[in-house]
């Protein structure tokens, strides 16, 4: 199929290089004429694994083009995805400027050929609706709308198109579903899934699976915080609780809060939504308020500790929200550094992808190590914010004679917490005791 992808963010590129990866012809599109430029050399501008290969071989087979020219990739292609940010506004709904920009140059320049608009952009409910209007006031070319929310895990995004979970599709017309199930056929060869639902429904359940895992991780935030008081350990809790097969064991590992471009934006999205239909989504409004406090979980363990934190030297290891990223969109060390800066501490930090992204947000403020040992030298207290798996089995005892002060704040409980201590180091981890 001839398809149209409008945004070369996290989604819009790995969707068109996923989508030419299967046999499509793929123009991707983005008004960033640099970032255009560079992907044509296959210079990637975020990190995600797997993706430069992908690039680089659909580039060279001719299936995938990068292009500023909006126009010319609606005419030439049959299916066009809308997939460009809708990052929150300062009150913490969704700015929809950029989707609503890309209606208009569609419905602009679409012809007469008979086009499916599939907006793959998280947004919130009613929004195809409104995409719909927008393009209809400027072509008569017969087209429809159709809503295919994204479920891409950054960091392992391209595992999570090419082989999904499930496909949602959010449209009435048989057409459009007819041509989307071919379109998304080689994706489902296991037999996984293509549900088709109404253009609401298919909007509501992305803000409503995001709402949901976010749930589970502040919920067992919350957990890991009482185990401390009363004397328990959150890890064994968190075992007996995942063998349960109505929780399962994933999303109820303790830690330092959620970030990233869905989590945050998503549970603010449905509390606003809620509210503009009278509808206090209370849970929702805990889930977010209780992630905010833990995301200064872990500054409050080293004020508690240290007392003045003024002059200490801190080495953090990990910056990205999450690992195999380089994402630092609410990252729960973007609010650590601020307090620990606030207080007068020294700063160095490490983290294997995410320190470019970091220096657009601190320049100058902190400091930046080539290796996490490089981070240790003379350092009052290593923190552990993001779980890469270069941090997990480090050598404890080059750690210990190169810091000042042997005290490890691990905010993701990645270490045995016996050993550490064995090892002659203060350990404080998330709902351990």
């Amino acid at each position: 199929m001839k398809i149209a992808v409008i945004g070369t963010g996290y989604v819009g590129l790995v969707v068109g290089t996923c989508l030419a990866e299967n046999g499509n012809q793929v123009l991707c599109v983005d008004n960033d004429e640099r970032k255009i430029e560079n992907l044509k050399k296959n210079r990637i501008p975020i990190y995600e694994p797997g993706l430069e290969e992908l690039v680089k071989r659909n580039q060279k087979r001719g299936r995938l083009s990068f292009t500023t020219e909006i126009k010319t990739s609606v005419s030439r292609s049959k299916l066009i995805f809308i997939a460009v940010g809708t990052p929150p506004n300062d009150d913490g709904s969704v700015d929809l400027s950029s989707v609503y920009k890309v209606a208009e140059e569609i419905g602009n320049a679409m012809e007469d050929e008979y086009k499916i608009i599939i907006n793959k952009s998280t947004v919130p409910v009613g929004t195809a609706k409104k995409v719909r209007e927008i393009i209809r006031e400027r072509t008569k070319t017969p087209f429809d709308v159709v809503s295919n929310p994204e479920f891409l895990k950054e960091g392992n995004a391209i595992q999570d198109f090419m082989k999904p979970e499930r496909i949602i599709i959010g449209t009435d017309k048989r057409r459009v579903t007819n041509l989307m199930e071919k379109l998304y056929a080689p994706f489902v060869r296991t037999g996984k899934p293509i549900i088709v639902m109404g253009i609401q429904s298919a909007e509501m359940t992305k803000y409503a699976c995001n709402a949901m895992l976010a749930t589970k991780i502040s919920f067992m935030n919350e957990v890991a915080n009482l185990c401390e008081k009363v004397g328990a350990d959150v890890e064994e809790v968190r075992i007996g609780m995942g063998t349960d097969s109505r929780i399962g064991n994933s999303f109820i590992f303790p830690g330092a809060g959620y970030g990233g471009s869905c989590f945050p934006k998503d549970v603010k999205g449905i509390v606003l939504t809620g509210g503009a239909h009278n509808v206090k989504m209370q849970i929702c409004q805990a889930v977010d308020s209780v992630n905010e406090n833990q995301k200064r979980f872990i500054f409050k363990k080293m004020k508690s500790h240290f007392g003045s934190l003024q002059g200490r030297k801190i080495a953090i290891w990990g910056l990205a929200f999450k690992p195999m990223t380089d994402d630092m969109r609410e990252a729960p060390s973007v609010v650590t550094i601020k307090l620990l800066l606030k207080e007068g501490a020294k700063i160095k930090v490490y983290d294997p992808e995410a320190m470019g992204n970091t220096k657009k947000l601190f320049r100058g403020r902190i400091e930046y190590a080539s290796s996490p040992y490089d981070c240790l030298q003379n350092a009052d207290a290593l923190v552990i914010i993001t779980e890469w798996n270069e941090f997990r089995n480090p050598d404890f005892e080059k750690i210990g004679k190169l810091m000042k002060n042997k005290v490890i704040f691990d905010g993701r409980n990645i270490y045995d917490m016996k050993q550490v201590k064995e090892l002659g180091f203060k350990y404080y981890g998330i709902g351990r005791n």
